[in-house]
């Protein structure tokens, strides 16, 4: 990944955005090309020396079962926006402004587990459930479900572990623009209702 001193994060900020990720894309090399599968992922910081991110797939997704080349890559994404060149107050100073995209991202390497387990699949789903229900109220839990449907849902997913071995992260959040482009940006996001982005970008405000 191509990250410029000024958009490169720090390694709480890649804690940060690893553990609130929602879902990201688990992209394999195999003896057939590219593979790619959108699913969520839970970060364990304790597994090994660099941590992991946890997930499963479907069963009838072959991807788990195609031998792996070399590494295996998640891709990790944050808020990101479409930033106007009209934001900023420079735009009328001199005009030598363009459009661009502000964004955070991780580029996830390591070792792919398979976990072809149900105790650990079950465990994995539970986790899940428990950091995103803690959203909402009342919040649900596994248990809320038959004891034999939740047994069938397990059996139709394979659990899969990215042993983590290096991160490449880049957070393009305006850093590069004058205080007064930034706040530009941040009223601009604001007023598209992207509030997720102009908190971003307002937190690395110079």
């Amino acid at each position: 990944m191509y990250v410029p001193a000024h958009f490169a994060m720090d390694d709480g900020a890649v804690r940060e955005l690893l553990t609130r990720h929602g879902a990201a894309d688990l992209v394999t090399m195999t003896p057939d090309g590219l593979v790619a599968t959108f699913l969520p992922f839970l970060h364990d910081p304790d597994v090994g020396a660099s941590g992991a991110l946890l997930g499963h797939l479907a069963r009838n997704n072959d991807q788990w079962r195609r031998p792996v080349t070399g590494e295996a890559l998640v891709i990790v994404r944050g808020p990101d926006a479409y930033v106007s060149p009209s934001w900023y107050p420079s735009k009328r100073e001199h005009g030598r402004v363009v459009p661009t995209w502000n964004y955070l991202t991780a580029h996830v390497y390591g070792r792919l587990v398979v976990h072809d387990d149900l105790d650990w699949v079950e465990a994995l789903v539970r986790r899940l459930t428990a950091k995103h229900e803690a959203l909402g109220a009342p919040p649900w839990t596994v248990d809320d479900a038959p004891q034999e449907f939740v047994a069938g849902q397990l059996r139709a997913i394979v659990g899969v572990e990215l042993v983590i071995s290096r991160v490449e992260a880049k957070a393009k959040l305006s850093q590069n623009r004058s205080a007064a482009d930034v706040d530009g940006v941040v009223s601009g996001l604001r007023a598209r209702g992207e509030h997720a982005s102009a908190a971003a970008v307002r937190a690395t405000r110079p």
